[in-house]
C-alpha cells in the first residue's frame, strides 16, 4: 500500500494561541482627549486643548490640514465655514484669508505651531495627519517645537513617509477594521501605535500588537462599561470624547 503523506503549510501570520497570551502594558493606561474637551468648547480649539489637560487628560489628538502658504492648521474638515462666508477648502486659504472663519466669537482655527506652544509640556500631542503632501511641513512644525508629539494617519503612506524624513518621532496607524494580520500595517509602515477602532478591539489583537513591541490605542471609546474591559485587557491608550468622566474613573486604577 502506498503510503500518502500531506504537507500543511502555515502562513507566516499565523499566530500559535499559547504565544498569544494576554500581556500587560508597561506604561499606566494613557488618558487621550479627542479633539480637546468640546462639550463645551469649539472642538480642536486651543481653549478646548487646555480644558482637555485640566481636566486630567495625559494627551491630546487632533486633525491637520494646511494653507495654501504651507502653515499647518488645526481642524478636523478640509473645509472652513463661518457665517456669512461661503465653504473654502482650507488648501485654498492663505494663513490670514484662514482668520475669516473663526470657530467661535474670539477663537481662530489654530495652527499647529500655536497649539504645541499653548500645550508645551502638559500633555502628549497626537497629530492626525488628514491632508495629503503635508508631511514635511508638520514635521517642521514638530521639530521646532519642545513639545512630546506623535503623528498617526488613515493614509498608512502618509505615516511611511513621516517615518523616513523623521526617523525619531513615534508613529501610529489608524485603522477602522479588524484585519487578519494586525501588525502587518505596523511593520509595513514602521509604526509603533495600532489606533484600532472600539468596535474590533479585542485581547487577540492587544497580545498581537504587544508581541511587536507596539502599543495599542483605542477611538473613540466613550462608555465607562467598555473603560473596564478595555483595561483588563491591556490596551495602553483610550482616546475619547469624555475625557473628565475618564480621568475620574481611572483614579480607581491607581
Amino acid at each position: 500500500m502506498a503510503l500518502i503523506c500531506f504537507a500543511i503549510i502555515v502562513p507566516q501570520n499565523y499566530y500559535l494561541k499559547e504565544l498569544l497570551t494576554s500581556s500587560p502594558r508597561r506604561n499606566p493606561l494613557e488618558k487621550i482627549s479627542h479633539r480637546g474637551a468640546h462639550q463645551a468648547l469649539p472642538e480642536n480649539s486651543i481653549p478646548a486643548f487646555l480644558r482637555a489637560i485640566e481636566l486630567g487628560a495625559d494627551a491630546i489628538e487632533l486633525d491637520v490640514h494646511a494653507t495654501s502658504d504651507g502653515v499647518v492648521i488645526v481642524h478636523h474638515d478640509p473645509v472652513a465655514h463661518a457665517p456669512g462666508e461661503a465653504r473654502k477648502r482650507i488648501a485654498d486659504l492663505s494663513a490670514s484669508e484662514l482668520r475669516r472663519f473663526p470657530l467661535a466669537h474670539g477663537v481662530e482655527i489654530p495652527t499647529l505651531q500655536a497649539v504645541l506652544d499653548a500645550v508645551g509640556d502638559r500633555a502628549r500631542v497626537y497629530v492626525e495627519i488628514k491632508a495629503t503632501d503635508i508631511e514635511p511641513l508638520v514635521v517642521r512644525c514638530i521639530r521646532e517645537s519642545s513639545a512630546s508629539c506623535a503623528v498617526h494617519a488613515f493614509d498608512h503612506r502618509v505615516v511611511k513617509i513621516v517615518k523616513r524624513i523623521f526617523p525619531a518621532i513615534r508613529t501610529g496607524v489608524l485603522e477602522v477594521a479588524r484585519h487578519i494580520d494586525p501588525v502587518a500595517s505596523l511593520v509595513a509602515a514602521g509604526a509603533q501605535d495600532l489606533w484600532q477602532e472600539v468596535s474590533f478591539i479585542d485581547e487577540e489583537l492587544v497580545a498581537r500588537a504587544h508581541s511587536a513591541n507596539a502599543r495599542v490605542i483605542v477611538w473613540t471609546a466613550d462608555d465607562p462599561d467598555k473603560w473596564e474591559t478595555l483595561n483588563e485587557i491591556g490596551v495602553d491608550g483610550i482616546c475619547t470624547d469624555r475625557i473628565a468622566e475618564l480621568a475620574t474613573w481611572s483614579l480607581q486604577l491607581r
